[in-house]
């Protein structure tokens, strides 16, 4: 993947909005008819084929006025209680704008641990995958009701890379007050454009400034953070202005912008952290029929494991051995210790009489298994 990459092209798209885009920061308002041409470029990615996911900020700057809260700096839960007016505000803009373009709108609010925690990053992954099955257009911002200072993200262009990375997008738009990065502050004279990175040194990030705005807490600095967890997930990432009707329409008609390129697909990018970076937890040893089912590209199914040892949970990361003791896999885990030896050897369509509940049919999922040497 290069920055050759059109964002018309891709096949699973993060948009990152800020809350100065969103929201006028004199009235406090809904910035109504920006919404509505954003819609209608969303409208047009999923019409060629995009998955679209978006992360919104505006939750704060649309309750803090609705409260009385005129200052800058608001205290933790001063800041709470404006999200939580703001948030059901911006989950009706967001139903409102999309539904104008015959989209469903999904809220998903998540926090720091619902992608650091294994268990619970499954089960956000899970469920924006589900919505993006259906045809839905998850809203995600971060849950600023019950976040504290120590877990919060403090800016959504990091909680944006991260959900880049959970459900494997390809690219991370992400809409600014500036239309990229530049070498010093734009506004000082002699500032040069940056439109292409393919490395985060330290030139670059000594390239990156503060933000101008009174209620978004990223900057350029937090945006080349975002950048580099995007890349390093596959992703590539582009900065553009939003302060322009049909944002994205521009980028795609060749806007002024900033690419960051990854040196990986997603799905490249996320095999080599299953097999270089993860210690395996556990180990499964199947039979010679899931050893070849295996090595065309399947899943694991509970049918083919002979047996089950370590001590590992739900998303940790297991060695796969074959017949002859050899590990020839290693992947991500659908269940843990107990639940995996209970239905070891037996029929997917058994799991639910097992268990007590329907779970995944695969044991691993084949996006979630790197074969050995490769």
């Amino acid at each position: 993947m290069s920055h050759t990459l059109k964002i018309e092209t891709a096949k699973r798209i993060v948009v990152k909005i800020g809350s100065s885009l969103l929201v006028d920061m004199q009235s406090g308002k809904l910035r109504e008819d920006w919404l509505n041409s954003l819609s209608a470029d969303i409208a047009d990615l999923k019409r060629g084929g995009a998955d679209i996911a978006i992360v919104s900020s505006g939750a704060i700057a649309l309750g803090r006025r609705v409260l009385g809260f005129k200052q800058t700096r608001m205290k933790l839960e001063e800041s709470q209680a404006a999200a939580a007016v703001g948030q059901v505000a911006l989950a009706h803009a967001w139903q409102k704008a999309l539904a104008s373009e015959q989209m469903i709108a999904a809220q998903v609010l998540l926090t720091l641990n619902d992608t650091e925690e294994r268990r619970r990053y499954l089960n956000a992954r899970s469920t924006i995958a589900a919505l993006l099955a259906r045809g839905a257009v998850p809203v995600i911002n971060e849950n600023d009701t019950v976040a504290t200072s120590e877990i919060r993200y403090g800016d959504n262009d990091r909680l944006a890379a991260r959900v880049a990375s959970m459900i494997s997008a390809d690219c991370l738009v992400v809409l600014s007050d500036v239309d990229g990065l530049y070498t010093k502050s734009p506004e000082d004279s002699g500032a040069q454009h940056i439109g292409l990175v393919t490395e985060i040194t330290s030139a670059i990030t000594g390239m990156a400034g503060q933000s101008s705005t009174d209620v978004g807490t990223g900057g350029m600095e937090t945006k080349v953070k975002a950048a580099r967890i995007a890349m390093n997930a596959g992703a590539a990432m582009v900065i553009a202005s939003g302060r322009v009707p049909n944002p994205i329409r521009q980028v795609i008609d060749g806007a002024r912008c900033t690419w960051f390129q990854p040196g990986a697909s997603p799905a490249a990018a996320r095999k080599r952290w299953i097999a270089g970076t993860l210690d395996p937890l556990g180990r499964l040893k199947v039979d010679d029929g899931a050893s070849k089912a295996l090595s065309s590209g399947r899943s694991l199914l509970p049918a083919g494991v002979v047996s089950v040892e370590g001590r590992f949970a739900k998303g940790d990361a297991v060695a796969i051995l074959n017949s002859a003791n050899e590990e020839i896999a290693r992947g991500l885990v659908a269940y843990d210790v107990e639940e995996a030896s209970k239905i070891a050897g037996r029929k997917s369509a058994e799991i639910e009489d097992i268990l007590g509940y329907r779970g995944r049919d695969e044991l691993i999922h084949r996006d979630d298994l790197v074969l050995k040497g490769t």
